[in-house]
C-alpha cells in the first residue's frame, strides 16, 4: 500500500503485543473461510461479507492490519477504503496488536456506579499499563511486557452485577477494584 488516505486512516502501529500475533499471510485455510462467507451473498452483493472476513483476520491475527485490509478489498474486488471504513466505524475490530490477554472493562452508568473506573485504575496500575497511550482512534494500551492490554467498551449487557469486564472472551462480573488482583491471576503472563 502506498502512502495514502489509508495510511493515515490506519493504527496498526507495532505494540509489545505483536509477539504474540503472527505477521498477516492469507493461507488456505483463511482464504477458504472468505470464500464460503462470499458464498453466501449474490455476487453484486459480496462486499457483504466484510465484517466476517475481518472478524476472522482479527481472531487469527490479534488486529486488521492495513496488508489484511488490502487482502480483504481484494476478496470482495471493492476498495481498500470501504474496508478501512467498516473497520474505523466498529469499536470492536482493532488497528494493532493487543496484549496476549485483552481486557475490555466497561464503563457503561450501572457499572461505573459500581467502580469500574476504580477498576481500570487498578488494573493499569497493576500491568504498569499508561493509559495515556490510548487515543480515540486507537482506544487500546499494551503494557510494557505485551502480556496485558485494556481499553474500556460500551455496555458488556450485566448492569445488575457490576462491574464486569471480559478478558479476552472470557466474562467477568462483581470485579471490584480490590479483586483486580485475583482477576488477574487467572491470566498469568508466563502462561
Amino acid at each position: 500500500m502506498s502512502n495514502s488516505i489509508l495510511e493515515k486512516n490506519i493504527a496498526s502501529p507495532e505494540t509489545p503485543g505483536s509477539k504474540f500475533f503472527p505477521p498477516f499471510a492469507a493461507d488456505d485455510e483463511l482464504n477458504a473461510k472468505a470464500d464460503r462467507w462470499i458464498s453466501h451473498y449474490p455476487e453484486d452483493q459480496k462486499r457483504s461479507a466484510v465484517l466476517m472476513l475481518l472478524h476472522d483476520v482479527q481472531h487469527k491475527f490479534g488486529y486488521i492490519s492495513a496488508e489484511s485490509i488490502d487482502w480483504v478489498a481484494g476478496k470482495l474486488d471493492i476498495e481498500p477504503i470501504k474496508v478501512v471504513e467498516v473497520v474505523t466505524f466498529y469499536p470492536g475490530l482493532r488497528q494493532s496488536a493487543p496484549g496476549k490477554f485483552h481486557i475490555r472493562v466497561c464503563r457503561t452508568l450501572s457499572c461505573a456506579m459500581a467502580g469500574s473506573y476504580e477498576l481500570m485504575d487498578k488494573l493499569c496500575e497493576l500491568t504498569k499499563i499508561d493509559r495515556n497511550q490510548a487515543t480515540h482512534e486507537n482506544p487500546i494500551a499494551v503494557s510494557p511486557c505485551g502480556n496485558y492490554s485494556i481499553e474500556f467498551a460500551e455496555c458488556l449487557a450485566s448492569c445488575g452485577t457490576g462491574p464486569v469486564c471480559l478478558v479476552n472472551d472470557d466474562f467477568h462480573e462483581a470485579i471490584p477494584a480490590e479483586k483486580a488482583n485475583e482477576l488477574l491471576a487467572k491470566y498469568p503472563s508466563n502462561s
